[in-house]
């Protein structure tokens, strides 16, 4: 299993209807056939200095290597993440055995 982890800030003001927008199409992400328990996430502690995070789960690393290349997550990509997110910290996890 892979745990991907995406922590980000929107360049829209907190609360926006741009944010709002931004988050639905994220959330369109879990109707990828290889994403799993995907979650987004709302940064509480003052600690980090990013906003949010996406976190889901793939399978295997061929499942991981299909999301980065399905045309969903390149849309997304190309049509919302690359215009919309100031900055961002990515993170990839199998688990420790």
């Amino acid at each position: 299993m892979i745990i991907h982890t995406v922590m980000f800030s929107l360049k829209h003001p907190a609360g926006s209807a741009e944010e709002k927008s931004f988050m639905l199409t994220a959330k369109a992400l879990a109707m990828l056939p290889m994403v799993q328990g995907l979650q987004v996430l709302r940064q509480v502690s003052e600690k980090c200095e990013y906003d949010f995070a996406l976190s889901m789960q793939f399978a295997d690393q061929s499942a991981y290597d299909a999301y980065h290349v399905h045309p969903g997550h390149v849309t997304f990509v190309e049509k919302a993440w690359k215009s919309q997110v100031e900055k961002f910290q990515e993170a990839d996890f199998a688990l420790y055995q």
